[in-house]
């Protein structure tokens, strides 16, 4: 009994220590964010006085309604290809007995350990040649490219854990397979995929190299990309950086905020199952 409680305790502990540890940063960048505009900002200064100045003046300058209508155009190309792609493939290779099924999953977990940056500058000059360079079309498959390994893998093993009796049962009953996927294992996969759409949303939207190399227009630069830009441009005014970066945070924040159930029970039924 004092062991389990203690193993509690010491859960409550660390996890304390890691939320202080996420939310320390984001409150300082927040308060230096509600200083002056160009006033030096040292520590966890308390504002005197309450202003989004800070907010309308990085709005403006950076332009970040075209950046964040970039991001988002990206991310929704992104997210409903790579979640459905990933469905589709997990099914079939966590529940079918495909000839060389077990061959194209390891290549698909291969391709987690292919970094982005090994590959952004080939990337560029395969899409130049067939004209997808500064396009959102060229981003997205690229990134859509870049996220299935993960995507395929997390609901493969999805799929691979779900009872194989509800599957039987299904064929038995002669459903076809669309059927079975549609009506007896999407259900159950829900939180599964919920959290791959949140993830791949956060990943599509904070991808700074790949936009950088291959969308030279300003016009269409991502959020990310944007700041990294306004910074270089307007590297002494911390409070206005400070702003642009809780701009550049927020949408992912909202969407975290709006699925967090779904994604917490995704995170969980995975550990669970693994």
């Amino acid at each position: 009994m004092n062991a389990a409680r203690t193993e509690r305790w010491s859960g409550y502990a660390l996890l304390t220590v890691l939320a202080v540890a996420v939310v320390i940063p984001f409150l300082s960048v927040f308060l230096a964010s509600m200083q002056p505009s160009g006033e030096p900002v040292v520590g966890m200064a308390w504002p005197e006085r309450w202003s989004l100045d800070n907010y309308r003046q990085a709005w403006t300058v950076a332009g970040f309604s075209d950046l964040m209508r970039s991001s988002l155009i990206i991310a929704l190309g992104v997210v409903p290809a790579t979640v459905v792609l990933s469905g589709l493939a997990g099914y079939a290779l966590g529940t079918m007995r495909l000839p060389g099924g077990d061959g194209v999953a390891a290549l698909f977990v291969a391709g987690l350990t292919i970094p982005v940056e090994l590959v952004v500058v080939p990337l560029y000059f395969d899409l130049r040649g067939v004209g997808l360079t500064d396009s959102y079309l060229g981003v997205v498959l690229v990134e859509i490219a870049l996220f299935l390994p993960f995507g395929v893998f997390w609901m493969r093993t999805h799929f691979r854990t779900t009872p194989p009796s509800l599957v039987e049962a299904a064929l038995i009953d002669g459903a076809s397979s669309w059927t079975i996927l549609v009506r007896v294992l999407l259900p159950p996969a829900r939180p599964a995929l919920s959290t791959l759409g949140v993830l791949v949303f956060m990943w599509s939207w904070n991808q700074f190299l790949l936009v950088l190399v291959l969308v030279q227009d300003a016009t269409k630069r991502t959020a990310p990309a944007g700041l990294g830009f306004f910074v270089g441009q307007n590297n002494t005014d911390v409070p206005m950086l400070a702003a642009g970066t809780i701009l550049v945070m927020l949408p992912i924040t909202l969407a975290y905020l709006l699925f967090q159930r779904s994604f917490v029970a995704g995170l969980l039924q995975g550990a669970l199952k693994g």
